[in-house]
């Protein structure tokens, strides 16, 4: 097997010339015919006792070639496209077979390869790094979240059904005066603000007691997953049979031996900081991550071909669909619940997955023009980090997972770390409102976990979980 000739014919595709010589493809005819006898009857053998002589002559002496050349084709591609010293993306290949015989085969294929780049300026970028000072209105707001994490429900009798509490319902809805399907709970219970039912729902259970029976006016939104019922006015007809509310318990130094391993109030007071404090530390670091890839995204000059996309959109969504089965879900219901479907989901993921490959292919970039290789100690520290995640044999790791791509996923980890060593780094001054601090929602929002982070090991950590499912 032989690569003939190597030609670029567009942007990012190039058309390679192979020729798999005769004694090759003949050793892959024999295997066809083993593979198939078997299964095959000719006129005067037994069943699967004719000799392959027989069989050609009797079908055609390349009964055996689609086979044959199945057997070939792929380690024949493989050759051709290392001979070359290309990298393939996406799957498509275009093939055609000029000729196949005895002599042996000659093909042509055209491919689709990673992009040439260029990156803008990658030292002495400039990010910003959040504040990560803590609060006492902070440490305040997860001592709550601990406190609402151990309260418990009571049954109230003395009052109307208020926002925050559970209110356990009937109900059916009607559309036109005919009950529609989907619209009948019984004994359901609500969160009422939660805004799991539609608009103007859970406010007009407001106010009611115990053993109200009353009806809900509302209108489903334009946008309403059930193309039936978008738009519609809707009558809901209620049972409210009880009302519940959340019971905080008192925050004394009992409740921290209730909920930890202190004895006191202030003990758990001074571990919640500690572990906010690590916290924002890691957040903020993330911050300025995510704030430098952008910055590389954004310089990168490159034609990315549309299978980098569609390839990363595939990733992206099954790694959705495996966090759904962990939580004994799956991506058809999910979308059923939600009422999207896959086009809507390949949308929404698109941005992300575009980032992506843009962050992924300019830290390539910086680790080839830094001439960065990790140490063969770096790559068997990694090889070995991977058995211990994933359970499996370190020699298994390394069967699954080749060298080339473990070392290329350490390279654009270094080159990280080069861009974050001589970025200029200044801090943001404290400037939360006491809103923000009680609610807790002015934690810094990162995405470097689905840029730079897992653009440095989606193939090495994927591969693993295939030889740990394998095992």
């Amino acid at each position: 097997m032989s690569l003939k000739s190597s030609n670029k014919v567009e942007t990012n595709r190039y058309e390679l010339e192979i020729s798999i010589d005769g004694a090759a493809f003949q050793e892959a005819v024999q295997k066809a015919y083993r593979k198939n006898v078997k299964k095959m009857n000719i006129p005067g053998f037994r069943k699967g006792h004719a000799p392959r002589s027989i069989i050609e002559k009797y079908y055609g002496e390349q009964v055996f070639y689609e086979d044959a050349l199945n057997i070939v084709y792929p380690d024949a591609v493989e050759a051709a496209v290392e001979e070359a010293g290309l990298e393939l993306v996406g799957d498509k290949i275009d093939t055609d077979v000029t000729s196949i015989g005895k002599e042996g085969v000659e093909l042509k294929i055209t491919v689709t390869v990673k992009p040439e780049v260029e990156v803008g300026e990658y030292k002495g970028l400039k990010a910003e790094r959040p504040n990560t000072s803590v609060s006492d209105e902070e440490i305040q707001a997860e001592l709550n979240k601990l406190a609402e994490r151990n309260s418990r429900m009571i049954t109230v009798e003395d009052r109307a059904a208020e926002k925050g509490d559970v209110a356990v319902i009937d109900f059916e809805g009607f559309v036109d005066g005919e009950a529609f399907e989907g619209g009948k709970g019984e004994s359901y219970s609500l969160t009422l603000g939660s805004g799991q039912f539609i608009p103007g729902f859970e406010e007009q259970v407001v106010g009611h007691k115990t053993d109200d029976a009353f009806d809900i006016n509302v209108t489903f939104p334009e946008d309403y997953h059930a193309e039936q019922l978008k738009g519609k006015e809707a009558v809901f007809k209620v049972k409210l049979h009880e009302i519940k509310m959340r019971e905080l318990p008192e925050m004394d130094d009992e409740f921290a031996k209730d909920v930890s391993e202190f004895d006191t109030l202030d003990e758990l007071k001074e571990d919640t900081k500690k572990k906010l404090a690590e916290r924002k530390e890691k957040e903020a670091d993330d911050g300025v991550e995510t704030q430098l890839v952008d910055q590389l995204a954004e310089g990168l000059k490159a034609e990315i071909p549309e299978a980098m996309f569609e390839r990363r959109v595939d990733e992206n969504l099954r790694d959705f669909d495996y966090r759904l089965q962990s939580q004994g879900m799956n991506l058809e219901l999910y979308m059923q619940y939600t009422g999207s479907s896959v086009e809507e989901f390949r949308k929404n993921f698109r941005p992300q997955a575009e980032r992506q490959v843009k962050v992924r292919l300019a830290l390539e970039k910086i680790a080839e023009l830094e001439k960065i290789e990790p140490t063969a100690e770096e790559l068997e520290a990694e090889y070995k980090k991977l058995s211990e995640s994933y359970g499996v044999d370190v020699d298994r790791v390394k069967s699954a997972v080749p060298e080339k791509e473990v070392a290329k996923d350490l390279a654009v980890s270094k080159a990280v770390e080069l861009v974050k060593e001589s970025a200029k780094i200044t801090a943001k001054k404290a400037g939360k409102t006491a809103k923000a601090a009680k609610s807790g929602e002015d934690k810094p929002k990162t995405k470097a976990k689905t840029a730079a982070k897992t653009t440095t090991r989606k193939r090495t950590t994927k591969k693993a979980e295939e030889a740990k499912t394998e095992e």
